[in-house]
Order: structure tokens, then sequence, then C-alpha cells
């Protein structure tokens, strides 16, 4: 009897936490979900949201090469200053290095800023940590794309 369940936990402790981990794909698909979301509570300045996906440690160096956190973003989304009318990211690649996920792609906004329009597409770099409570964006680095 003693060497069946011995035999049971060596595969539960070999084959449970293969079962157990997050499939590639599903990590790609939530990440996915999470860079929709942050893009869409932009757009809408939903400070909560923001604040939910937004690591603590988060910072953004932007097109200026200017340096700004999470707490700075919250902020601007309850001023509401920045009014979006697009503010999606497309022509993404995600790479994935397990509890860390790095994205690349191109962000295409439109809108105005303290009543002034603008158009913009910038490249970006996010950078993701898993933790407990999913999948938080913990830094990002932006990069203008000149106009034609």
């Amino acid at each position: 009897m003693k060497p069946l369940i011995l035999l049971m936990t060596v595969a539960f402790l070999v084959v449970g936490p293969a079962v157990a981990a997050p499939s590639a794909a599903s990590d790609e698909q939530e990440l996915k979900r999470v860079e929709a979301a942050l893009c869409d509570a932009f757009r809408t300045n939903d400070a909560a949201t923001i604040a939910r996906l937004e690591d603590e440690t988060y910072t953004l160096t932007n097109s200026r090469a200017v340096v700004s956190t999470r707490a700075d973003d919250i902020a601007e989304a309850k001023k509401g200053a920045n009014q979006y009318s697009e503010f999606r990211n497309h022509d993404t690649t995600i790479r994935l290095y397990g509890d860390t996920a790095i994205i690349l792609g191109i962000t295409s906004v439109k809108g105005s800023a303290d009543g002034k329009p603008f158009e913009l597409d910038v490249r970006f770099t996010d950078t993701y940590v898993r933790r407990a409570d999913g999948w938080k964006i913990a830094a990002s680095h932006v990069t203008r794309i000149p106009a034609n």
C-alpha cells in the first residue's frame, strides 16, 4: 500500500504543477485582454481601471523622454483634461518569460488635450508582471512615429 501512495504522491508532484500552470496561449489571451482594457480605460478616463491594471511600481517614459508614474496616470484620468476619440493598440507581438511578458506594438491615439486636437502613432514596449491578482503593466516606453 505504501508504494502506491508514494507513487501517487510523486505523480502529483511531477504532473500537478504542469497541469495547474497557465498555458502560453491563455497568458497571451489574458495579456491582450488587459492591454485592451487599459486602452479603453485611458480613452474613457477610467481611473479605477487604470489603478487596478497598472502595477504600483509602474512608470512610463513618454515620447518626450518624460517619466510618469501610476499616480500621475490616475490623477490625469480623474482630471479628464485629455479626451480621446481613439486609443488603440495594434500590430502587437507578445513575448512570454514566465511571470514576465513584453508586448511590442503601435498605439494610435486621436483626441484633444486641454481643448487642442491631436493625432499620433507611437511604437511602444510594455513590460508586464504576473501578480497574485493577475497581469499588471509595470513599465512602458513609447517613441513617436513621425507623420508622413
